[in-house]
Formats: structure tokens, C-alpha cells, sequence
């Protein structure tokens, strides 16, 4: 998988920004599994359910917007697959599309087969993009090797989708999918600087864990034992002092 430069996919893409002013997170690689930006109905006649049906019973509504279901955002399994390498690849979004997002925390996981019945297989360790400012703002941010979670095996042909989920600050969990087939490397189309690349006002941050609390935590724990050990002899040397 090589990195190409297409004028015509400069194009595309610039295309592609320009219509989604009101969108939450898009997948610009691999290929998402459709337009999931809408928003319908109103919280008050869902009686603030994030999805629930019409009146009529005729149409699904979604007040605070499609990408808030899970697994992938209201969308079904797309026919569409993009051929992605069976070793791993490349994964680039588009996160701040929508007001809130100056801070939002990335996780990226696989669902196996051409339904898969979960999405619990971790692709990355999850990571915190920081933006510009809570408006909306353009850009894109790309991994360009995305492993396979440990322990699995595919071979091409196999079938699986890609799972993003953007968890912003005003707590809503975005979820957006991309079906893809594993296929060898040489039958995967170039990833190129149009549809992965880093914007330079998205910087990226770590998550912190208590496990970074470990070593600091030992330091901690030997104060007690070297105040147990030193103090009783230093007592017994002062009150030696003051009784001499």
C-alpha cells in the first residue's frame, strides 16, 4: 500500500469537506458505510429517546442525530466493501464537524465477518485528538498502519468492518463503521496524501491511566516503611539526649 498523490482526489476530496458542515465524524478511509449525518424528529417527541419511531410507526427518528446509535451510527452493512490489506492499514476520519469537539477521545475497533455480531476486537490503544476550538472546524487526521487486533487471524476475502467511535466532551459517543474485505496488499488501491494525511491544528494527547500511577505509587508506599525504620531510632537517640 503506497502513498500516491491524485489531482482528481484532491479535488474529491475537497468536494466531499464542503458538503459536510453539518456532520459529526466521517470516515474518509476506508470507505464509510453511508450517510448517517441526518438529524429527525425533536427530543421532546421522542420523549428523549436517542432513536424511537413515528407516530405513524413509518420512520425511524433520531433527534439528537443518526451517529449516536450504536454500532454504526443507524447504518446498515454496506454491499460497498473497501479492499483493505489482510496485515492492517491505514484509517483516517474527519473529526470536527460538529460544536463540542475541541477535545474528543478516538477508539477504533473490529467486528468480524459480513455481519459481525459485535464490534469487541480493539485496534488501537485509544487516544485523545485535541482541535482548535469547540466550533466546527475542517481537517483530518490519519493513522496510516492500523494492526490487526492480537490474536486474530484473516486471509483475503474475509469480510469485517471497522468501527469509530468518537467519544466528545458533551458526552455523546459517535459511532461510524466501515465495511471492508481483507485483501492482499497488492490488490489494495494506494493510500494517498488526499484521504490520509494529518491536519496540523489536530495535535493528539494520550489518555491517562491509573497504571501510569504504578511507579509513582511505589515511591509512596516505601515513605512509610522508611519512616517506621528511622523514626523509633531516632526518638530513642533524643530522648537518650535529654535524659543524659
Amino acid at each position: 500500500m503506497k502513498l500516491s498523490t491524485s489531482p482528481s482526489q484532491w479535488l474529491a476530496t475537497a468536494l466531499l469537506c464542503m458538503g459536510l458542515v453539518d456532520a459529526h465524524t466521517v470516515i474518509v478511509y476506508p470507505g464509510y458505510r453511508g450517510n448517517n449525518l441526518h438529524t429527525t424528529g425533536s427530543v421532546e417527541g421522542t420523549e428523549g429517546l436517542g432513536a424511537a419511531w413515528s407516530s405513524d410507526n413509518d420512520t425511524m427518528l433520531y433527534p439528537y442525530g443518526m451517529q449516536w446509535v450504536y454500532p454504526c451510527g443507524g447504518m446498515p452493512t454496506s454491499e460497498n466493501r473497501t479492499k483493505w490489506p489482510v496485515q492492517g492499514g491505514a484509517v483516517s476520519l474527519q473529526p470536527g464537524w460538529f460544536p463540542g469537539h475541541a477535545r474528543a477521545q478516538i477508539y477504533i475497533n473490529l467486528g468480524l465477518g459480513t455481519v459481525p455480531p459485535n464490534m469487541s476486537h480493539p485496534m488501537i490503544t485509544p487516544f485523545e485528538i485535541v482541535g482548535p476550538d469547540n466550533d466546527p472546524y475542517p481537517g483530518t487526521i490519519c493513522l496510516p498502519q492500523v494492526k490487526l487486533p492480537a490474536g486474530i487471524e484473516v486471509k483475503a476475502g474475509d469480510n469485517a468492518t471497522i468501527q469509530v467511535i468518537e467519544l466528545a466532551q458533551h458526552g455523546a459517543a459517535l459511532y461510524n463503521c466501515a465495511d471492508i474485505t481483507f485483501a492482499e496488499p497488492e490488490d489494495v488501491a494506494d493510500v494517498n496524501q488526499t484521504n490520509c494525511f494529518n491536519s496540523s491544528h489536530i495535535s493528539f494527547e494520550t489518555l491517562f491511566t491509573t497504571a501510569s500511577l504504578e511507579s509513582a505509587g511505589l515511591e509512596v508506599i516505601t515513605v512509610p516503611s522508611l519512616l517506621t525504620t528511622v523514626l523509633p531510632t531516632f526518638l530513642t537517640i533524643a530522648y537518650g539526649l535529654l535524659m543524659a
